[in-house]
């Protein structure tokens, strides 16, 4: 009898604001479609925003990405670090600029707190340049701690969390 694999859903957020940011997050893309055991789904539009931390860089273009795995969450985040090299990421200053940035954000409604991983995302609930996508994709979804919709912790940011602006509809 043959096993039944579980097919896990990731909320992916990806971004980049150096070099050429659309060739790069598409790239990004469809690195995540070849991963073995992995099925892209629904891809949020992409949003222009400030970046976080240190203003005195490009604006970003960010995303958000639906990957259907039969991998656990340390396993993809090990792929999202080796798709993030291959495009050139050098791990440098926290909130720098970047040629690709590949956040897990959520993994199915787990909650996961190690040394080099946590999920859900720390400051999701914060930006709005990951819960604009995120509830454009997913509007249902909830945050496994706080309990709330995406649209929820969007109205609960007013006017926090950055600006963010629709600049190429669905993906």
């Amino acid at each position: 009898m043959a096993s039944v694999m579980t097919v896990h859903r990731a909320y992916i957020g990806f971004g980049a604001n150096l070099g050429d940011r659309l060739a790069s997050c598409k790239k990004a893309l469809a690195a995540l479609a070849a991963l073995p055991g992995c099925r892209l789904g629904r891809i949020s539009s992409l949003y222009e925003t400030e970046p976080v931390g240190p203003t005195d860089q490009p604006h970003f273009i960010n995303g958000v990405a639906l990957v259907e795995t039969e991998g656990n969450a340390r396993w993809l985040l090990g792929q999202l670090f080796a798709i993030e090299a291959g495009l050139g990421r050098v791990r440098g200053a926290k909130w720098g600029p970047r040629t690709i940035d590949l956040d897990l954000l959520l993994f199915d409604e787990e909650i996961i707190a190690s040394g080099e991983l946590t999920v859900p995302h720390p400051r999701l609930h914060e930006r709005r340049f990951v819960l604009q996508p995120l509830h454009e994709i997913a509007p249902d979804l909830r945050h496994p701690i706080l309990g709330k919709t995406m649209g929820e912790l969007l109205d609960a940011l007013g006017e926090e969390g950055g600006r963010v602006e629709l600049i190429h509809p669905e993906t």
